[in-house]
């Protein structure tokens, strides 16, 4: 076998026969290649942006604009890693925006969670390398992680990580000085 053949055979995190692109709430975790920290820093309790973060809320910001059938909930931008929540709604005419339901590699669905973060990724990526003259240099990992919200009590546990993460960064499994 290949290094190609294993490429093609590496396995989905998502869940299997799920529709990411149905109404509802996700929440998502991007960590930064290598697990950097170049999105700023934690002094005193308060995450201070770095350019390079700056540009992670910019791009963030700009996704329900570029994209109406979203919205956002809450997120919150780490030295080396970001967590977000996004909500599927739907369109202006009362129905959600269908696409194919089952995303294959190399064949993306408009609007889906997995589309949105690839694109929202790629314009980060594209952003920071033009600042720092670093064409192609990855910015993020591979993947991400997502979790689909079920309830409002689910919505509310996540929210109040995102609003605490920032405190908790010195237990914090990703920060690299734990």
């Amino acid at each position: 076998m290949n290094k190609y053949s294993i490429a093609r055979q590496r396995r989905s995190i998502r869940l299997r026969k799920y529709d990411y692109s149905q109404e509802g709430g996700y929440y998502i975790t991007i960590c930064t290649f290598n697990k950097q920290c170049v999105f700023g820093e934690i002094v005193g309790g308060k995450m201070i942006l770095s350019d390079v973060g700056n540009i992670v809320k910019d791009e963030w910001l700009k996704t329900p604009i570029i994209r109406p059938d979203i919205e956002l909930g809450e997120f919150v931008i780490m030295p080396n890693h970001f967590h977000g929540v996004i909500i599927l709604i739907n369109n202006s005419r009362g129905t959600l925006q269908r696409a194919p339901t089952n995303e294959q590699f190399g064949k993306p669905t408009s609007n889906s969670i997995p589309t949105i973060v690839r694109l929202f990724k790629s314009a980060v990526t594209k952003r920071v390398n033009q600042l720092r003259n670093t064409p192609r240099i990855p910015v993020w990992q591979r993947n991400y992680w997502e979790h689909v919200i079920r309830n409002e009590d689910d919505l509310r546990r996540i929210n109040e990580y995102i609003i605490n993460n920032v405190v908790q960064w010195e237990y914090d499994e990703e920060n690299p000085d734990k």
